[in-house]
């Protein structure tokens, strides 16, 4: 049997076993449950802020189209109901079918709102209300209001921006941390799973039946590829119907963003996968039990949580840092990273390149160095056996 046919069959066996686990199907479909309700959530709050429904009574019902134009240069959207017949106005405000209650006549308007309201609105309904008052002073100075109008409308200052806002820095910044929790989960999950798979494997002894017919790379090896491509299915899961939902509910605009960022989580997903899989696995096979697994494989899952936490915070606040931009670029770290901040645009072709480089560097010598502790450590069933020990068989 050639090398290729050794590491598929054991990719195959890794791979078919995981993804028919009722498991790997209720752990995909809670997390799609709780992607789906994210987005619902984010996308009422979005609406709830950018729609108002508000009440005109009386002498105020003639401000409903000018009030909904002025609301629309200040980017929400206004219903006005004329509730000049309903008795119940104000209990409409209380019980939140109505955003708020405008009644009386220019100058003198009166706004009614359940809490504190509206602030864009408020701030609207003010410039439409001088606006009013103006016209009206013009009026009865005999001067035409709509020159003076559309003098006012010609008079801006003229803004140079030094360093311009992305308008889509909001959504890079969703999509860049939503990225980076997925490559931080997938990379724990399926890389304990490996962990675990190797002690399963080494304590039920099968391994030495397996061994018998099989290297040991050739077993670690296709043990990695089966289980990631495992992992790299539910990341591709999620993320199509993630990328789905938000474009469903307008959060993300995803024909710009979305495909980039799924993409970008793939590369980084296999690139991640392969430098810390290894060195679950050989970490694994250090030990006999279960029990004793958690001890060896702390340090590595202490990195990924570290990379995480420490990533998510500098990306929010200075994704561009000094510190965030080094670390972003060396392998351990990379994977977590650097999507995030591919998908903030903040991060130039060469530093992508170089983490790109420096992490297949890293997976190499890890590979290397992984594939040696396993095969020297999995026979070895008992004590603990000592890294140094592994190293020297």
């Amino acid at each position: 049997m050639t090398s290729a046919r050794a590491v598929s069959l054991v990719a195959k066996r890794e791979f078919v076993t995981k993804v028919r686990t009722r498991s790997f199907l209720i752990g995909t479909a809670v997390i799609i449950a709780v992607l789906a309700g994210y987005v619902v959530l984010q996308s009422v709050l979005f609406d709830d802020q950018q729609h108002s429904v508000v009440g005109l009574s009386g002498q105020a019902t003639q401000l409903a189209d000018p009030l909904r134009d002025k609301a629309k240069a200040f980017g929400i959207e206004v219903e006005t109901r004329d509730v000049t017949t309903a008795g119940d106005a104000e209990q409409q405000v209380r019980d939140g079918s109505l955003d708020a209650l405008v009644t009386g006549a220019p100058p003198e308007l009166k706004m009614i709102v359940k809490d504190s309201g509206n602030e864009v609105l408020a701030t609207a309904l003010n410039d439409l209300l001088r606006q009013q008052v103006l016209t009206a002073k013009l009026a009865e100075a005999g001067i035409n209001p709509q020159e003076v109008a559309q003098s006012l409308a010609n008079a801006r200052v003229a803004v140079t921006a030094l360093e311009p806002v992305d308008p889509q820095r909001g959504q890079r910044l969703a999509i860049g941390l939503i990225v980076a929790a997925l490559l931080y989960y997938s990379l724990l999950v399926y890389g304990t799973m490996v962990a675990q798979g190797v002690v399963e494997e080494k304590s039920s002894r099968v391994v030495e039946i397996l061994l018998a017919t099989l290297r040991p790379w050739q077993l670690l090896l296709g043990k990695v590829i089966g289980l990631g491509a495992v992992g790299l299915l539910q990341l591709l899961v999620i993320s199509t119907v993630g990328l789905g939902l938000s474009s469903a509910f307008d959060v993300i605009d995803v024909g710009t963003l979305g495909g980039t960022a799924l993409l970008t989580g793939v590369l980084w997903y296999l690139l991640g996968f392969f430098l810390y899989a290894t060195v679950f696995a050989a970490a694994a096979s250090l030990v006999s039990r279960q029990e004793e697994l958690q001890s060896v494989l702390t340090p590595i899952s202490m990195t990924i949580i570290v990379a995480f936490v420490a990533g998510i915070n500098l990306m929010i606040g200075s994704p561009s840092g000094t510190t965030v931009t080094v670390l972003s670029m060396l392998p351990p770290f990379a994977p977590i990273l650097m999507p995030g901040r591919m998908a903030l645009g903040v991060a130039p072709a060469w530093q992508v390149l170089l983490a790109v480089v420096l992490a297949l560097l890293a997976i190499a010598a890890i590979t290397w160095l992984g594939g040696k502790v396993y095969a020297n450590a999995v026979l070895r069933t008992g004590a603990r056996v000592k890294l140094r020990e592994a190293l020297r068989l």
